[in-house]
């Protein structure tokens, strides 16, 4: 067997933090809500589209923030989402470690990490 591509990628969330996310990866950085499966919806969390793959927030109990772990969304313009994550009050951690790569790294409302790299 051998992949041909990435379909999605899941972080956790804890439950009822629904609202958060959709005002974070939904209006600050974009991202379209991708309607989920009833039987899926009846379990929370919310999903969104990057591009052709997906951004799966899943609720899981006991959760806890991933720190290292993360998504990196690819986007046309990182300083203009830079200035709109910090007008929401999200930090904005650059980081120059790879030559060449604009990008920087914020947390969402639930703590997790997330990469924002210029195309």
């Amino acid at each position: 067997m051998v992949a041909v591509g990435l379909h999605h990628v899941q972080i956790a969330c804890p439950r009822g933090s629904e609202d958060d996310l959709r005002a974070f990866y939904g209006s600050v950085l974009g991202l379209p809500e991708v309607p989920k499966p009833p039987v899926l919806a009846a379990r929370g969390g919310v999903w969104f589209a990057v591009g052709d793959q997906q951004l799966h927030c899943g609720v899981e109990e006991g959760f806890a923030p991933a720190r290292k772990a993360h998504p990196c969304l690819l986007v046309e313009d990182v300083d203009e989402v830079a200035a709109a994550v910090e007008v929401a009050g999200r930090p904005v951690r650059w980081d120059e470690a790879i030559p060449g790569v604009r990008r920087f790294h914020t947390d969402d409302p639930v703590g997790n990490r997330v990469e924002i790299q210029q195309v």
